[in-house]
């Protein structure tokens, strides 16, 4: 394995900017780790080797030549199958959009082909980003680089097991109930949910409107800040964009490893951790509070009695904004086209046959329960009550925050569960995102990063919240805590990972 694969984001774009390697170097070290383990992994939909390289070539030639480049300028990245990328076919890991190219680009690509960082290729999902394994999508399951018959978390499960697997320095995910933080947490890499609009969603494939958001997928809390105030920003093409530039996030993190949290106050959140959590789980967090207390911070229990029910609440907003949103895949207009193969050839009957086929199983799960909740005679008493709920979580964060800077809890339950394990069982799946789902009802950033090993050997995430438009603070404490930890661990948790085997 080569050495430059192993660098973060930060110490590549470096010895970039140092002249020490050039990025045609490190793009194709990259090409070729994939192309010798991720027959084994699955981390990619589609890999875009030919275009990576020209736009890595680019920026040598630019740089040779003395012109100005973004810090991250020549660093590869991967980008979520569900983010629409002009040229390159995009599916959001369904059926229903195999084969489909878009004509455009979302914003946020838009503003990683500016900066020119050469992107690898498009990452696995389950299907319309509906799923907490990647084992619902369309293209075959990712497997975790930790252990192969173990999942890599979802919805975006290729995007975190590309970083563990040493396939991408950087990855764009998006989270809806959890899906950049829950893989981040049982992969060892780190995933942030920023604040709601503040990175576009012009250019996503949509699940639930109120509740998706892009962020990024690292190996460190810095390469997270970098990539944040990168993809960051306000696009009049998306409505819910916050009107304030992304900045400061860096500058948060640079602070945050100096490990001096003096009067930062700290609030465990009571009803997310305790009964029903992994042993292995619950003993690394309360190692990482007794390192946060270390470093001069203040602990404080805080009570959110609402996000008892807020799993329920999310299980009826989220399906009922899908069942809307998908309703676009119709055989009609773009993508899979479906014919009954007997009787006359009508709009809904092909659009029956369309959906039939092109959606897998979750998906059409999901359709049904939020048609359901959105229909006459249910809709104040599902969909509307859930609502409620989400008023109710919302004011439990702000009460919180006046107690506390920055609420924390484990990201997940329990770590990576086998494949199998709870594909037939629903309930137990939704689960998995009990502790991150409060985030998306509420708009708030979250950040999981790793916390250590559980009794299994496997990852652990450490889960930070912060107030709407208050990202750095969770990049500071992230970034202090991280520190702490790898002193602890002689190095990254990542540098503990089993070899994987290569061609």
């Amino acid at each position: 394995m080569s050495d430059l694969i192993k660098l973060s984001a930060a110490e590549l774009a470096a010895k970039l900017q140092a002249g020490e390697v050039t990025s045609v170097e490190v793009t194709q070290a990259y090409l070729d780790r994939i192309a010798a383990v991720d027959d084994s992994i699955n981390s990619y939909i589609v890999v875009t080797a030919e275009d990576a390289l020209t736009t890595a070539a680019e920026v040598d030639r630019l740089r040779a030549e003395g012109v100005e480049l973004h810090p991250l300028a020549g660093v590869p990245i991967a980008v979520k199958d569900v983010v629409v990328t002009d040229g390159v076919q995009t599916t959001a890991g369904s059926k229903m959009l195999e084969g489909w190219i878009p004509p455009y680009d979302a914003t946020l690509v838009e503003k990683i082909k500016e900066a020119k960082l050469p992107i690898l290729g498009k990452t696995n999902m389950d299907e319309f980003a509906m799923g907490s394994s990647t084992e619902h999508s369309a293209y075959g399951r990712t497997l975790n680089p930790w252990d192969i018959e173990r999942i890599p978390g979802g919805s975006g499960g290729g995007s975190a097991a590309a970083l563990a697997a040493f396939e991408a320095p950087l990855a764009i995910g998006t989270d809806t109930g959890g899906s950049i933080r829950q893989p981040g947490a049982v992969t060892g890499t780190v995933g942030v949910k920023p604040t709601y609009g503040s990175i576009s969603r012009y250019g996503l494939i949509a699940m639930a409107s109120s509740l998706d958001q892009a962020g990024p997928v690292t190996r460190t809390v810095l390469d997270s800040a970098l990539l944040h105030e990168l993809i960051g920003g306000h696009d009049p093409k998306d409505s819910t964009s916050l009107p304030e530039p992304q900045t400061g996030y860096v500058a948060a993190a640079e602070d945050g490893a100096k490990q001096d949290l003096s009067g930062v106050r700290i609030g465990i959140v009571k009803e997310l951790s305790g009964e029903g959590y992994q042993d292995g789980v619950q003993a690394r967090f309360d190692e990482s509070i007794e390192l946060l207390r270390g470093m001069g911070a203040e602990i404080v229990e805080v009570s959110c009695p609402s996000f008892t029910h807020a799993l329920a609440a999310y299980y009826l907003i989220m399906p009922a904004e899908a069942s809307s949103n998908l309703a676009k895949f119709d055989g009609m207009r773009f993508g899979l086209r479906v014919e009954p193969q007997e009787g006359p050839v009508t709009a809904e009957r092909v659009m029956a046959a369309t959906r039939g086929a092109g959606f897998g199983d979750e998906v059409k799960r999901r359709i049904i329960i939020g048609t359901y909740a959105l229909s006459s005679g249910y809709y104040d008493a599902y969909y509307g009550s859930a609502q409620k709920v989400r008023t109710l979580i919302q004011r439990d964060f702000n009460a919180a925050f006046e107690q506390a800077d920055v609420l924390v809890s484990p990201t997940a339950p329990t770590t990576a569960f086998k494949f199998g394990e709870k594909l037939d069982d629903p309930l137990a799946m939704y689960l998995n995102d009990v502790a991150t789902i409060p985030a998306n009802l509420a708009g708030v950033p979250g950040m999981s990063l790793p916390a250590g090993l559980s009794d299994d050997s496997m990852p652990v995430g450490f889960q930070i919240l912060a107030p709407i438009r208050e990202d750095a603070r969770m990049y500071r404490i992230g970034a202090a805590l991280e520190a702490a930890l790898e002193q602890k661990w002689g190095g990254p948790l990542l540098s503990q990972a089993p070899e994987l085997e290569v061609k």
